[in-house]
């Protein structure tokens, strides 16, 4: 169990932060950038959920915001022999945890209106803002997969959030009367 008896410490006034195997890192390196996107991310799930109230939808985000934890603590556990194997004392994004968002994926798939076209990041209010959540998990798997090009990165850590953006583009269809009520896309509509 994590205990915040202090929330600051002035430890990180020198412009690093603590790593999970106690190094110091520079706040402004790639991997405390990819830790802080997907801390946005789950910030801007947190605000889908609120729209949500006690749905089964906020019940499932609820569980990705934890798993958001767990990518966010693997992250910050660097593993410089490629070993990530999850154990007791170093968490690791999973590969169970990809395969429920692709099992959730297919699930909403089988219930959607068929895609005609692209659809504008808008619709209801709630999908909206799974859209910019969407958005905002894209902006993560930008700095995990720039990242993982300087130092190795659990790949069912870059499965997940490339898995996670796909489920928010689905849930927003959901969203939006199981697709019915999509704004579509018009090419060149403004010429």
């Amino acid at each position: 169990m994590v205990r915040l008896n202090r929330i600051y410490t002035r430890t990180g006034d020198d412009g690093t932060t603590g790593l999970v195997d106690g190094s110091r890192v520079a706040k402004h390196g790639l991997r405390i950038e990819a830790i802080g996107r997907v801390d946005e991310a789950n910030s801007a799930i947190g605000l889908a959920v609120a729209c949500l109230v006690d749905s089964e939808h906020a019940a499932a985000l609820r569980r990705i915001q934890n798993d958001l934890f767990d990518l966010g603590a693997d992250l910050a556990t660097p593993a410089s022999d490629g070993d990530f194997a999850p154990s007791e004392m170093v968490l690791r994004i999973a590969p169970a945890q990809v395969e429920w968002l692709e099992r959730a994926i297919d699930a909403a798939t089988r219930v959607l209106a068929p895609l005609t076209s692209f659809v504008l990041p808008g619709g209801s209010e709630e999908a909206a803002r799974a859209h910019v959540a969407r958005a905002s998990v894209r902006a993560a798997e930008r700095a995990v997969t720039a990242l993982a090009e300087r130092d190795p990165v659990n790949p069912a850590a870059l499965a997940y959030v490339n898995r996670l953006s796909d489920y928010l583009f689905v849930l927003a269809r959901l969203l939006n009367a199981n697709g019915a009520e999509d704004v579509k896309w018009v090419p060149g509509q403004n010429r």
